[in-house]
């Protein structure tokens, strides 16, 4: 696919097989009353469908402070950072428990995935984010992902779980986002106040006029606005993926989302998803080190696109760390791809040549049975 701006239809939505769906705090919350059970198993029962025609579903949930406030009768958000910790905490133990009930009755597990900032900008927690939650869909499970409330503090907050879905996003290379609301999606003006305002049904990610449109939330639960789902759907185009911003009131709206329907506002990414990545990588990652590659291994890469095994790897250069960004040289050494390195320097060094089967009993353990996984690879 070219590096020309890049458009996804709304027609194409059908053949999105890896979405995160991100729920807000109202509309879990019935606007601060306690957890909607129904709505959340309306939720859960199309997530299942979605399921049996073999999607891989991320559920981003907002809801634990939310929750909290019900469950301790507070009418306030509590502003102070510990009392704000503590109610999440409370929260927590409901918002989860209701997710694993609704989610057995369609013979479904779901898992709590918390997660704070610092585990997305540190690339050893990165990598093991990522693993923890691919592993999980391939175990056929419901990753359920929150803000760790509890721990996060003002400097580590996400700021709102837009956000972190956005970076779920990048984090398992999604190809949609949909962020339920309480609204219908962005107008061109607060429909509260103008009564002519008009649904924005399509725009770009990164038109700056979305920017003077967009307000704060207005129901006081949740720490995100409209422009906070803005900027999510920009971090989402990073990795190549497209956003709907969508009322989750509508009767099955995810469904109906991927089915192409007119619904709420999309805002669709301008490159394509491979290219969106490496930009995304490439922007925040400086080389660490190198490695050369016999010629099997360079065939692998450029013709086949695979992962990098150890076996094909005959010497090394650098003091990196696991998530490091390493390049792959051939015979010459022409740098021919880079990625994320699974092994830091001192246990690479010990497995190449060699492999995976004999990783546990040369280094003790086995993290990752390649090198670099290929999702973590660009070709140059």
């Amino acid at each position: 696919m070219s590096n020309a701006r890049y458009r996804m239809s709304r027609a194409e939505f059908v053949n999105a097989n890896r979405i995160v769906v991100k729920i807000g705090s109202a509309l879990l919350t019935a606007g601060g009353k306690g957890l909607n059970k129904k709505a959340i198993a309306a939720w859960v029962a199309q997530i299942a469908t979605l399921k049996q025609q073999g999607k891989e579903i991320i559920l981003v949930s907002s809801g634990s402070v939310a929750e909290g406030m019900a469950r301790l009768s507070f009418k306030k958000r509590p502003k102070t950072l510990h009392e704000l910790q503590a109610t999440a905490a409370v929260g927590q133990m409901g918002l989860i428990k209701v997710f694993e009930n609704k989610f057995q009755k369609h013979d479904l597990h779901a898992a709590q995935v918390l997660l704070t900032h610092d585990d997305l900008s540190d690339r050893k927690r990165y990598l093991n984010a990522q693993n923890t939650l691919r592993t999980l869909l391939d175990f056929n499970v419901i990753p359920v992902v929150n803000e760790n409330d509890t721990v996060a503090t003002d400097e580590i907050r996400f700021g709102d779980n837009d956000t972190l879905a956005a970076l779920v996003v990048n984090l398992v290379e999604a190809d949609l986002l949909i962020i339920l609301t309480d609204q219908q999606g962005l107008f061109d003006a607060d429909p509260s106040i103008n009564t002519n305002a008009q649904l924005i049904e399509q725009a770009e990610t990164d038109d700056p006029l979305l920017d003077e449109v967009a307000g704060d939330s207005q129901s006081g639960l949740g720490r995100g606005g409209m422009i906070t789902k803005i900027n999510a759907a920009r971090l989402a185009s990073r990795s190549g993926a497209s956003t709907v911003i969508v009322s989750g009131t509508i009767t099955n709206v995810i469904q109906a989302v991927l089915m192409g329907k007119n619904l709420g506002t999309y805002l669709s990414s301008t490159l394509a998803p491979l290219a969106a990545r490496k930009q995304w990588l490439a922007a925040q990652l400086q080389l660490k080190g190198t490695l050369s590659l016999d010629e099997g291994a360079v065939r692998v890469l450029k013709k086949e696109g695979k992962s990098l095994l150890s076996i094909g790897v005959k010497s090394l250069f650098g003091h990196f760390h696991r998530g490091d960004l390493v390049a792959c040289l051939d015979a010459n050494g022409q740098e021919i791809a880079r990625g994320l390195i699974n092994y830091d320097a001192k246990e690479t060094l010990k497995i190449i040549g060699k492999s995976s089967q004999y990783f546990e009993e040369i280094l003790g353990y086995v993290d990752d049975d390649e090198l670099i996984h290929r999702n973590n690879m660009w070709v140059i």
